[in-house]
């Protein structure tokens, strides 16, 4: 089959060449349409459900609202975890389904359990809705309005009714997240005191609101065979429409309207969330969320040039100040990888042009580069894949030529032999390529074979490194397809009828230090041995000390801080705070920009209360910071920094990529969580608290934070019924007078398309102080006044700031990031100590509480169990196709000794370069195997062709030797060097990549010596001793 392939391209040259040409044509447009940005997503699927319900506290939250979405959607198909938050005013549901459900499936799937779920909701207590189709990567854009002629609601306004909407409609954009400034209303402040002069309640003047604001329809009216629409107008427009409402007549026939006993102000609507930025005060702010699945540089492309539109119709002196562009990390990040690859792919070709002494050999080899990317840029495609540091930025193309090496480098030795061979260039050029087809097949198999186990991977390691396995082996098919077809058809073109043998001084100068080394083994093969074997186990001691983190971080160019304070901190005071933040961190000057952002926005797809903040900090690129410094000691000069500033507060550090993708995959914030299950809002905190103080005093653990869930002051309101009734009144009546106290909405003002909340609310001084509130008036039917104190018991208490629950349950989250130690280590001691505790009854629980570890961890066991099972599995199939080559337990044993030597290069680069193991350098582990593998087919192949001619053993292993020491060069340092740039590269991107290449370079520096020397001295050891042996050859 693979002879006829080749003689078929060989007969049919032009068609090759056109299939060359499409494959060309079709790659580039491929690669033009590939949806790009900096990292894969790795966000599971899920749905967020928000419900606003404006004043009500996080108990009534958790209880009317919450508990029934989570009881709706409990049974629903594919369900992997239930998780939601109650805060003041908010129910915020996230339903994750396992992997590769369908997105579109479970919104639908989700709506329907809500229509279930609202009936159990009472009426009037907000309607429950998903959340944008998005994902942690979804906050692609974000800019703030600036002006110095303009007030925070002014602007507000201009970007929710100017700027937001046609930015809406941009392919491929779900919604535009406004959050800052002030929303402005039409609010109405009710006088206590002449709502008691005027015998009036709030009820009354709620109901004087709804008759005096509304439009209706009179049909129509036919005049001289015409036809007139009939329009009611009662809509209110102005403030001064609102203040000559009437609410009641006087006893005396004067009319009482709203001006007599309320003032009508604009004013901003209550807030629970608020940016700063720079230390200048409030910034009016807009995310752009992108729709999952889309190209995000596409979609930035799209929002610049309609923000480039609208700016020329902004008000004078408004102008947009954009803080965050993700196409500028995607720009880096693909430029790091398009620079590892040019540069991987020149020093292939330096090297095969040094090794094989041929120009035209070494161009017909590069050209396989470009063709196989073209070939997997048709396959992404074609599968949906999206283009991004993992899946284009591992590629390793010296592994990629590999095939096209053992082609070319064959064909060279065919033209240079003294023999004459029979026939035409093109019959001398077949046989070439007959000789080599099988034993390229084979390698090609065993690289496919070994990656066969990163497909299998699941979850978030899955998603990383997938798409990196199916574009090198789609990159490997178009490879091997080139080098059986276009190779041997470009080669009658190029080469001419003989090549004069001559090796480079490079090959002459490995050949001169090779003989005597290859001799001295073979005189001393169990010394050799020995050293080999000393050499393995001293790489498994220094692997047992090396530590095990799940992924190096990148680099994205920002830091991410969160800044917790006291659960009874205002906004105001939050606000105050981060303004001192950003002055004090912009001392620094590596820093060039700080934005704050408290609490929650609009669209509160990030959920956090008033005392929580996330400051999101811009640096210079890294060639502008000062001499030494790296992330690490910058973030170690902002503590301290901020240590001075405000000692009582808590801060931790991340990135935004990083920050929301963590939040959205554990519902925590940071590498490590510690959940505490349990009913008691009140011993969840306790028993939370003494875990942490255990937890900080372990080497390495940095930012631990006690998830706030009480402290929160409450001034609670209880009616008193039996007083209520006895004075003729209803519940309603007093809650009516309690809920102005925050302020109610009864309808809309309309200014065009704009459309303002019209809101009842009792004046400052009627509700700032505790005696205030309590002489509020509600109207009995007598037409006296009570004081809300004689109705009702009031008192202030503290309560719960809010109630994170999942699968079911109420929970307490401890946090922590993990710093200046490997992850898998401090999981083991933070275990250990935490479990020793509770066996000795130092921290108690709430009953029938329970805890359970959660964060990045837990992908890392997650990866490495599914490797150990997957990884054996491989060999072994590696092994069964070893056996049916050679058909000698023996020999596929011999060449199997390679792996263990090759991964022992690989655990002293990673020493040596002061890594931890990871997901990423278990990949280059896993790609180091396959390449180990060939390598020795390579040498044993030969030496048993050798054998097979009826040479003696130890002649055969050194002329096999000397044979195949420029292919097991060629291969070894190409793919060795392809992986160089990667394994220095400092730029954006890099961190991911860096372990699997300085793994694959230093396991192919041992794998290559192994193959070379410790090899042919355990094959004249325990190899064939004579050429009768029934195995057949890989030639």
């Amino acid at each position: 089959m693979l002879n006829t392939l080749i003689d078929s391209a060989l007969e049919h040259r032009l068609l090759v060449l056109i299939f060359t040409g499409l494959i060309i044509v079709g790659g580039w447009q491929s690669f033009q349409q590939l949806p790009v940005d900096a990292v894969p997503d790795l966000t599971n699927a899920q749905v967020q459900v928000l419900t606003k319900l404006p004043g009500l506290a996080p108990t009534e939250v958790e209880k009317f609202v919450t508990f029934p979405i989570e009881q709706a959607m409990s049974g629903i198909p594919k369900l992997q975890q239930l998780r939601s938050m109650s805060q003041f005013g908010l129910s915020f549901v996230t339903i994750v389904f396992e992997e590769g459900t369908d997105i579109d499936w479970a919104r639908i799937q989700v709506s329907q359990r809500l229509a279930v779920a609202r009936e159990d909701i009472p009426k009037g207590l907000g309607t429950p809705l998903m959340g944008p189709m998005t994902t942690g990567l979804g906050e692609i854009f974000q800019f703030e309005l600036k002006s110095k002629t303009h007030s925070p609601m002014q602007l507000r306004s201009i970007l929710d009714w100017y700027v937001a909407p046609p930015l809406r409609l941009v392919k491929g954009v779900v919604e535009v997240n406004s959050f800052g400034g002030k929303l402005k209303t039409f609010e109405i402040q009710l006088d206590a005191r002449k709502l008691q002069q005027y015998k009036l309640s709030v009820e009354e003047v709620y109901n004087a609101l709804s008759r005096g604001h509304l439009n209706v329809g009179g049909g129509y009216i036919t005049k001289a065979g015409e036809q007139y629409i009939v329009r009611g107008e009662g809509l209110l427009k102005t403030r001064e429409d609102i203040e000559a409402i009437p609410i009641k007549t006087a006893a005396h026939g004067t009319p009482v309207y709203i001006r007599n006993i309320a003032n009508v102000r604009f004013a901003p609507m209550i807030r629970q969330g608020a940016v700063t930025r720079d230390g200048r005060g409030e910034a009016v702010t807009a995310t752009i969320m992108m729709l999952q699945g889309a190209n995000a540089a596409d979609v930035i492309q799209r929002v610049k040039k309609t923000l480039k539109t609208l700016k020329t119709g902004l008000p004078k002196g408004v102008t947009v100040d954009v803080f965050y562009d993700r196409s500028a990390l995607v720009k880096r990040t693909l430029r790091t990888v398009g620079y590892n690859l040019l540069e991987g792919g020149l020093l292939v070709i330096i090297i095969l042009f040094l090794l094989l002494g041929d120009l035209r050999g070494g161009v017909l080899v590069a050209m396989t580069i470009p063709l196989s990317m073209l070939f997997a840029f048709i396959c992404m495609r074609w599968t949906g894949m999206s283009g991004n540091m993992m899946s284009l930025g591992a590629i390793d193309f010296g592994i990629i030529v590999d095939s096209s090496v053992v082609v070319i480098e064959h064909i060279v030795l065919v033209f240079g032999t003294a023999h004459v061979i029979e026939g035409t260039r093109t019959d001398r050029v077949k046989a070439a390529a007959h000789e080599v087809a099988r034993p390229i097949i084979f390698s090609v198999m065993i690289i496919m074979i070994v990656y066969l186990p990163i497909l299998t991977l699941q979850g978030t390691e899955g998603k990383l490194f997938r798409p990196m396995a199916w574009v090198l082996l789609f990159a490997l098919a178009g490879a091997l397809l080139f080098s059986l077809t276009l190779m041997p058809v470009l080669a009658t073109y190029v080469f001419p009828d003989t090549i004069e043998s001559q090796e480079t001084f490079l090959m002459r100068f490995f050949r001169w230090l090779y003989t005597p080394l290859l001799s001295l083994v073979l005189r001393f093969r169990i010394v050799t041995m020995a050293g080999a074997v000393v050499v393995f186990f001293v790489s498994v001691w220094v692997v047992s000390g090396m530590g095990a983190n799940f992924m190096p971080k990148l680099d994205e160019g920002m830091i991410a801080m969160q800044a917790n304070r006291l659960p009874s901190v205002s906004l105001e005071e939050s606000i105050r705070h981060t303004t001192r933040i950003e002055r004090v961190l912009k001392q620094l000057p590596e820093i060039t920009s700080v934005i704050s952002k408290t609490g929650r926005a609009e669209v509160a797809t990030d959920p956090m209360g008033v005392f929580f903040s996330d400051i999101y900090i811009t640096l210079k690129p890294k060639a502008q910071w000062r001499s030494g410094l790296t992330n690490e000691t910058l973030v170690k000069e902002m503590q301290a920094l901020l240590k001075r500033q405000s000692p009582a507060n808590n801060y931790s550090f991340s990135q935004p990529i990083a920050l929301r993708t963590a939040e959205l995959l554990s519902g925590v914030r940071a590498d490590v969580a510690l959940k505490i299950f349990g009913d008691d809002l009140k011993q969840l905190p306790k028993s939370a608290n003494a875990i942490a103080s255990i937890l900080r005093k372990i080497p390495g653990a940095g930012d631990v934070l006690v998830e706030p869930s009480i402290g929160l002051p409450y001034l609670r309101i209880v009616l008193n019924r039996k007083e209520i009734s006895r004075h003729g009144l209803s519940d309603k009546q007093v809650l009516d007078t309690i809920e102005a106290i925050g302020g109610k909405t009864v309808g809309m003002i309309f200014e065009k398309e704009k459309r303002f909340a019209l809101r009842v609310r009792f004046q400052k001084r009627d509700r700032e102080r505790l005696a205030a509130i309590r002489r509020l008036p509600i109207k009995t039917a007598s037409g006296q006044s009570l004081p809300l104190g004689q109705l009702a018991h009031i008192w202030f208490e503290d309560g719960p700031l809010q109630i994170q629950r999942e699968q079911g349950r109420r929970r307490v989250t401890i946090q922590l990031n993990v710093r200046g130690r490997d992850l898998a280590s401090f999981i083991a001691e933070a275990k250990t100590r935490v479990n020793k505790a509770i066996q000795e009854k130092t921290i108690s629980f709430p009953e029938g509480g329970f805890l359970t570890w959660g964060g990045q961890f837990e992908q890392l066991e997650s990866a490495s169990k599914r490797l150990l099972f997957v990884v054996p599995l491989a060999l072994l199939l590696i092994f069964v196709l070893l056996q049916m080559t050679f058909n000698s337990v023996r020999m596929s044993m011999l060449i199997y000794l390679n792996v263990p030597f090759a991964v022992s290069g690989g655990i002293f680069a990673l020493w040596i370069r002061g890594m931890a193991l990871s997901i990423s350098a278990a990949v280059g582990f896993i790609a180091l195997s396959g390449i180990a593998v060939m390598n020795g087919v390579l040498l044993i192949s030969a030496i048993r062709q050798r054998q097979s001619t009826g040479e003696r053993q130890t002649e055969a292993i050194k002329e096999g030797a000397m044979l195949r020491l420029r292919p097991v060069l060629m291969t070894a340092l190409t793919d060795a060097i392809g992986f160089v740039p990667m394994a220095l590269s400092a730029s954006a991107g890099a961190e991911v990549q860096r372990p699997l290449a300085t793994v694959v370079i230093g396991g192919i520096f041992t794998s290559t010596i192994l193959t070379l020397l410790v090899l042919p001295a355990v094959y004249s050891k325990w190899g064939l001793q004579t050429d009768t042996d029934t195995s057949r050859s890989t030639q």
